[in-house]
């Protein structure tokens, strides 16, 4: 049985589909992706965008989501190199999925804060 037919189970502690769902659990990886979605963007301009992230670690998570084949890198032949990066057809079909997870939080904000305290004030000491 080659790897393609391989039947696979995220329940399993040894499925490797298990590094891919640490992957994509990362929000540096998910607001990446819903960044995507509208088009390429070159490397600084994703660093503007999402705030709070440092260059070190949006070029470890590019380079990881890359090797996963959810996103590609074009490098252009300027004077300085323009790079940028866009989702794949794998990367395309996680925008639906990405886009209802990080936009939920938004929606969903003062709910889970009125649950944070509810939940505080209950087990205070």
């Amino acid at each position: 049985m080659t790897a393609i037919e391989q039947a696979y189970d995220v329940f399993e502690d040894r499925c490797p589909t298990r590094l891919v769902l640490d992957r994509l659990a990362d929000k540096w990886a998910l607001l990446i992706l819903d960044r995507l979605k509208s088009g390429p963007v070159r490397f600084n301009h994703i660093r503007r965008d999402i705030k709070g992230i440092s260059q070190k670690v949006l070029a470890q998570t590019l380079r990881k989501l890359e090797r996963n084949g959810l996103i590609s890198r074009t490098i252009f032949p300027t004077v300085p190199v323009t790079v940028e990066y866009a989702l794949t057809p794998l990367g395309r079909t996680l925008t639906d999925t990405v886009s209802a997870l990080t936009h939920w939080a938004e929606k969903n904000m003062d709910a889970i804060f009125a649950a944070q305290r509810a939940y505080d004030e209950a087990y205070a000491d």
